[in-house]
């Protein structure tokens, strides 16, 4: 199993210990393993019954198959401590994974940006953000850190972001 990404191990002191945490597209479940091993809830959604199937034993993780991209969102009135998504770009999603973070929960995005296309796939348009996309897709919430260029062999955009009801910066 390869390792979670350096972006969910630096902020995953952000996820509220008890807080459950949805993991979209989460494909053989690299994220979802690591936070269930630390104690946390997880559920884990991809289209992909296969890839899905490898979570079906491991502790802590609940699999859901959904097409995010073809069916109605199976978590509709849900919140999450985090949200995670990962080399994942639906940009019809954004409205409801801002709606499922909870009021004190986290969300943790990474995916693919503007100028990959000269490195590798994915390549078209739709597949990659703009620059400073997700800034402007999670306005709504309170941006932790941002980051976007070339890190570690892709383009890409980051984003940890916070709910409303959680103080930033915290309070010492």
């Amino acid at each position: 199993m390869s390792l979670p990404s350096e972006w969910l191990t630096r902020f995953a002191h952000l996820v509220p210990p008890s807080g459950r945490v949805l993991d979209v597209a989460c494909g053989a479940g690299r994220h979802a393993r690591w936070l269930a091993a630390r104690g946390h809830e997880v559920v884990a959604v991809d289209r992909d019954t296969e890839a899905l199937a490898a979570l079906r034993d491991v502790p802590g993780v609940r699999a859901v198959q959904a097409d995010l991209e073809a069916g109605p969102w199976p978590f509709a009135g849900d919140r999450f401590g985090a949200v995670l998504v990962f080399r994942y770009l639906h940009r019809p999603l954004f409205a409801a994974l801002a709606a499922a973070v909870a009021p004190d929960g986290v969300l943790l995005y990474e995916t693919f940006a503007e100028g990959h296309e000269r490195i590798g796939r994915p390549r078209r348009p739709e597949f990659l953000l703009r620059r400073g996309e997700l800034l402007e897709a999670f306005a709504g919430l309170t941006v932790v850190a941002f980051e976007q260029g070339e890190l570690e062999g892709a383009v890409v955009q980051r984003l940890a972001a916070v709910g409303p009801e959680r103080a930033w910066p915290p309070r010492l």
